[in-house]
């Protein structure tokens, strides 16, 4: 039989697809014909935003983001190491691998090496429970196209057939409902793929063709929601067409009307060109997006305990990861201004969650056990941040007002400006008690506010950030108008 060529492969799948996105279109134009009527959401933004967010992610506010691929193997630089090497050329990758690998060395080639013999999903979901965690996002597919599922649509490029030889994503989600079952399980999926042909072809034609989109990225999301029934379905990898070529609303009507997490999934923001901040289930916006001020929509702050990286890097030094601090600063800062937390790790390529990222992950859950009543289920408040002390930051549950403080006061004396007492104000503090009983902080009314007067720190059990807990207080009025919220229509 004659080896088909690159360029010929492309046409000859791209007749046969032409038959096929022909025939899809008689289908629809026959419903359409019959008065065929979408039940539930229809495939439109509009009617897709109507749609009620499920209560488990608001009050859930804390997940955990899983980069996990091909790229673990070669662990240098990013997870975008196959890119960086291959497409744009970048210096630094193509001097790495000239120093450490043969001539003909191809990314393909790092496949077997992923092995994953160390991988113990059981182990995993005991570290995001010890973290304090409410759902868990893993990568089902990166750019680089690699499954970590055996998926009828990925041959040989999937966790099964190469590689670990077995289906990373089924054992988590299995260890996760069955050990963790208060944890809620969700995946990514890369709508795009760096150098897969149909890809590289729909865009050569300027996506008037979805030659990719038909037989490889759709089908691969209805398999994992079918399969796995994830509750998070996280998209990326959409930025270079609109999202009318990757038929998102089309997907995401099913999945709301449909599917066997209709009634609790949600998604975020990456499904085309200017959808981002725009529409989904909550916003993303941009990796790390961090507005610091109140915004109008649920949204999520996705970030790396490594600054530089989303997947494991063996380059990385101890300053690269952020520290609990910085990581609990991030938390309050989110959680005050209506979102929710994913914190991303790196694992290795053999299966192993690095004991920096671990000891993040614990020492966040060993200070949730303490303050989680200021975070779970919360809601933001009159105002976000305190307007005379930095770095205090509010939430609120009901009658009680959350002052997350991240550090210490000088001479054990916190001053707030935009809280006011009242008779029946009362003040503690979380983790802090005498004789089993929560105690009403001293305070006094000064030019600036009000004044809280700390316990001595070696009476209290929190450690790196501390949570005053507050009723019957009243916001101070507002002098200006509140800050404006971070507006993304100019950069669609």
């Amino acid at each position: 039989m004659t080896s088909l060529k690159c360029g010929d492969w492309q046409h000859y799948c791209g007749t046969l697809l032409v038959v096929a996105v022909m025939s899809c279109r008689v289908v629809l134009l026959l419903s359409l014909l019959l008065g065929v009527a979408w039940a539930g959401y229809e495939p439109t933004w509009s009617s897709l935003d109507s749609r009620p967010l499920p209560e488990w992610y608001d009050g859930a506010k804390i997940g955990i983001f899983i980069h996990w691929g091909v790229f673990s193997v070669p662990s240098f630089g990013s997870e975008w190491f196959w890119s960086h090497w291959q497409g744009a050329h970048s210096p630094m990758y193509v001097e790495f691998m000239k120093k450490n690998y043969p001539p003909n060395f191809t990314y393909q080639d790092f496949a077997p090496q992923f092995t994953a013999e160390f991988y113990q999903p059981e182990e995993w979901a005991s570290i995001f429970s010890a973290s304090g965690a409410r759902y868990v996002v893993l990568t089902s597919k990166h750019h680089e196209g690699f499954t970590n599922w055996p998926s009828h649509f990925s041959w040989n490029w999937n966790s099964m057939d190469v590689g670990p030889k077995r289906d990373l994503l089924g054992d988590l989600a299995k260890a996760i409902r069955s050990e963790t079952p208060h944890i809620h399980f969700g995946l990514y999926h890369s709508l795009y793929e760096w150098f897969h042909p149909l890809y590289l072809a729909d865009k050569s034609n300027k996506f008037s063709t979805n030659y990719f989109v038909i037989t490889k990225t759709m089908p691969e999301l209805y398999e994992l929601v079918k399969k796995y029934e994830p509750e998070v379905v996280w998209s990326d990898g959409d930025w270079e067409a609109q999202d009318w070529y990757w038929n998102s609303t089309v997907f995401l009507a099913w999945l709301f009307n449909e599917s066997p997490v209709k009634d609790t999934v949600v998604v975020n923001d990456r499904w085309g060109q200017g959808i981002p901040c725009h529409h989904g289930s909550y916003y993303t916006c941009a990796d790390r997006y961090n507005p610091g001020v109140l915004q109008p929509h649920k949204w999520e702050n996705c970030m790396t305990l490594d600054k530089q990286s989303w997947g494991y890097r063996r380059n990385a030094t101890a300053t690269d990861y952020l520290t609990i601090h910085d990581v609990i600063s991030e938390l309050a800062q989110t959680v005050s201004c209506r979102g929710n937390i994913l914190i991303n790790v790196g694992p290795t390529h053999d299966g192993r969650i690095p004991p920096i990222m671990e000891e993040r992950l614990r020492q966040l859950g060993s200070w949730l056990n303490i303050n989680g009543e200021a975070i779970y289920n919360s809601q933001p408040w009159i105002h976000q941040n305190d307007s005379v002390t930095p770095g205090v930051w509010f939430t609120s549950n009901s009658d009680r007002v959350y002052a997350i403080v991240l550090s210490w006061p000088k001479g054990g004396v916190l001053t707030l400006g935009s809280v006011l007492p009242t008779p029946e104000t009362h003040i503690s503090m979380l983790g802090y008690h005498e004789n089993s009983i929560q105690r009403n902080f001293q305070l006094k009314l000064v030019s600036k506010g009000m004044q809280v007067v700390f316990p001595p720190m070696s009476d209290v059990s929190s450690q790196w950030a501390w949570v005053l807990v507050m009723s019957g207080v009243e916001p101070v009025a507002r002098t200006a108008p509140p800050p404006s919220v971070m507006l993304w229509n100019d950069l669609a």
